[in-house]
């Protein structure tokens, strides 16, 4: 029997996934800045500017999930002002890449962005969707 087309890209999605933990900040940060590149065009100094941010970025997550995973270890809870605040820096993290994106990228390439944000939010939306209706059966 052959497996169904869709099956052995969603078991790369997951390898990738679990891979891409393993990766240092700044090696996370030259993989997206190489998609981004073959999808958007980027420049060579974008190019720079993008993986910079973006290694500044991955270092500040990394830190935050180090001490996320340690308080879950030490079996802390978090409290509500806890998770207010962690929603918050995930927001204003989120507030400062689409700053930065602005800044750096031309209309175009920033209208593209928008875009592949846009239908990998509905892959993942359809995704969930999919997943709720296989774990009712």
């Amino acid at each position: 029997m052959n497996a169904q087309p869709g099956e052995k890209r969603h078991h790369d999605r997951k390898f990738d996934k679990g891979q891409m933990e393993n990766f240092t900040p700044e090696q996370r940060a030259e993989l997206q800045v190489k998609k981004l590149t073959l999808a958007l065009d980027l420049s060579d100094k974008q190019q720079t500017e993008i993986k910079a941010f973006l290694t500044e970025k991955g270092k500040e997550r990394e830190k935050a999930m180090a001490e996320f995973k340690a308080n879950r270890d030490a079996g802390k809870k978090l409290t509500p002002d806890d998770r207010f605040a962690m929603k918050n820096r995930m927001l204003d993290e989120k507030i400062a890449m689409k700053a930065f994106m602005k800044k750096t990228l031309d209309a175009r390439q920033l209208a593209q962005l928008e875009m592949m944000k846009t239908h990998q939010r509905e892959k993942i939306t359809k995704r969930e969707k999919n997943f709720k209706k296989d774990s009712r059966r």
